[in-house]
This record gives C-alpha cells, sequence and structure tokens, in this order.
C-alpha cells in the first residue's frame, strides 16, 4: 500500500511539473530556462559583493509549456544561440551577433524538402513585408522558434488552425508596441481598417487573414506572398459562391475535406466550417431547380387563364 501511495504521489508531482513548464528534458536547457521562464532572476553582484534580484524582460520569458510543445524542442538553446550565452552576466556584444535563420538549418536540406523552405523564402521575397523592411523580417517575426507548431499540417479543426494563424498576424497588427517595434510608425486598429467587412467578428473567428491577404498557391502548404492592402481581396463572391476561393486555401487540406467527383464538398458541412453560398449539394440544387421552374411554370399558366377569361 504504501508502494503505491508513493508511486501515485510521484505520477501526479511528475504531472504537476510538466503541467506548470517547470519540467525539462535537457539539462542544457535547464540552466537557461532556470532565468528566461521566470517574472525575475537572481544574480551575484561582484561588485557589491551581495545576490540580487531583478524583473526579467517580458520579451525574453519563455512560455515552457509551449516550448515543449513546438517543433523544437529538442534541441539546446546554443543550437541557435551562440555557446557565449551559457556565462553569465552575458556578454553584451552578444546582442549585436546576427540571429541564425531558418534557412540556415533547412534551406538546401533534402530531409526537410518536403515541408518547401526554399519555394517559401522566395515567396516571402514577393510579399509586402519583405520589400518594405527587407532582410529585417525574417521568419521569426511572424513564428517564433520557441513555439511554433505546423498547426496547418496536424490540426484536425478548421477553428484551431484560423485561431493559431491570425494570431500570428495580430501578434504585430494588433500590438501597438510590437507593430511600431517592426515598422517605426503607428497604426489604426485592425477593426477600424476592416470596418467594411459584415460580420467582422466572425470573419475573424472562421477565416484566417491570410485568405484575403495573399494570392492562392497550389504548391504550398500555406501562401507566404503577403499582398499590399490595395490588393486584398474584398468581394464577397469570391468566397461565397459555389467556386470559393477557400476550397484552394483554407479548406485544401486533404484530412479536412473529401472531394466527390463531380466537385461537390462532403464533410465539411458544419458549424465549424460552413460557408454560405460555397457548399452546394448536387440533388438538393435540383430540386430547388426543379421547385424553381415549377413554380414559373404555375404563374404562367395562371396568367395565361386570367387573359383567356377575361376576353
Amino acid at each position: 500500500m504504501r508502494y503505491l501511495t508513493a508511486l501515485l504521489f510521484f505520477v501526479l508531482v511528475n504531472i504537476s511539473f510538466q503541467a506548470s513548464g517547470q519540467y525539462y528534458d535537457d539539462p542544457k536547457n535547464h540552466d537557461c530556462l532556470k532565468c528566461h521562464s521566470q517574472q525575475t532572476y537572481s544574480f551575484h553582484n561582484d561588485l557589491m559583493d551581495r545576490e540580487e534580484k531583478r524583473l526579467m524582460n517580458p520579451y525574453f520569458i519563455i512560455d515552457t509549456v509551449a516550448l515543449r510543445h513546438g517543433v523544437h524542442h529538442n534541441f539546446d538553446c546554443t543550437d541557435c544561440h551562440s555557446y557565449e550565452y551559457t556565462t553569465y552576466p552575458h556578454a553584451a556584444n552578444l546582442k549585436l551577433e546576427p540571429m541564425m535563420t531558418c534557412l540556415d538549418c533547412h534551406g538546401g536540406d533534402e530531409s526537410f524538402a518536403k515541408y518547401q523552405f526554399d519555394q517559401i523564402d522566395e515567396e516571402v521575397k514577393k510579399s509586402i513585408h519583405y520589400k518594405v523592411y527587407g532582410d529585417v523580417f525574417t521568419c521569426s517575426k511572424c513564428h517564433s522558434q520557441h513555439t511554433y507548431t505546423t498547426t496547418a499540417r496536424t490540426s484536425s479543426s478548421i477553428t484551431e488552425i484560423v485561431e493559431y494563424s491570425n494570431a500570428m498576424c495580430l501578434s504585430c497588427h494588433n500590438d501597438m508596441k510590437r507593430f511600431h517595434l517592426v515598422s517605426g510608425s503607428d497604426k489604426p486598429t485592425v477593426v477600424d481598417i476592416h470596418d467594411w467587412l459584415p460580420n467582422q467578428a466572425l470573419h475573424f473567428q472562421h477565416v484566417r487573414c491570410i485568405e484575403c491577404h495573399t494570392p492562392v498557391e497550389d504548391t504550398l502548404m500555406v501562401s507566404h506572398n503577403i499582398l499590399p492592402k490595395e490588393q486584398a481581396v474584398r468581394r464577397c463572391a469570391e468566397c461565397h459562391s459555389s467556386n470559393s476561393l477557400l476550397k484552394a486555401s483554407l479548406y485544401k487540406y486533404q484530412n479536412l475535406q473529401k472531394r466527390a467527383e463531380d466537385g461537390s464538398v462532403i464533410g465539411v458541412l458544419s458549424n465549424e466550417n460552413y460557408v454560405i453560398g460555397s457548399h452546394q449539394i448536387p440533388i438538393l440544387k435540383t430540386i430547388s431547380l426543379i421547385i424553381f421552374f415549377a413554380a414559373m411554370a404555375g404563374i404562367f399558366i395562371h396568367l395565361t387563364f386570367r387573359i383567356i377569361l377575361k376576353k
């Protein structure tokens, strides 16, 4: 009994540590996260010969729970950051060193070919972000190397994909501080910019920003060529029609959509991802046409008899 109690206690403590983000697989990362996962950090002030505690810069605090679920969770911090960061206090000139980019590891590597990093890089260089900010606008401006997950490839929920994707856009476009840090200018709010859009809240919840702000790219999972705002989609019929562009973008994931031989969409008629006007079931379409023509025939016959009887 005592053994079972001890075992249960160990399991509960283990789960608790994992949930709180205090459980780390790699001791090399543990040294960095002892400070970078906390609101405060402590160090020995050699000049004053005493222990001191300071507030951690909020931009340098790592969400360890998100880190554990990210694609790079097995990496050491020094795989991307200079090994000199293992000593503290960190040397000031380390902040001036150029950061590692995604292509430093993923570019030209056949083992990552299925993710099309090189083609994505080509698309990014066509985007308005790159044209305005150049090499300063790196992958990490949207995709955090610490917490990024392949939600679009792995999730079976349209809502989850939309929420995750839009959060990346809104992390700058709905955050004055971050937007100003990148652009050097202020901006109106996202709500004001999209005041022309009917049912704005519903669109933000169920459609990704990139649906309207990127061209459809069949060869990529997600289009990365962000268009200038003047070229954004504004015609409702682009999505709300039987030939909805969402079929070639948001709904193109094979794990979310099955296409019938006649081009209709099966399996997407749910509250989660239904788009008015974009889903048509052939039999219902046939029935509606029969009803329409029957009504027209009835009206024609009725008018004909009225004309005859009036004479």
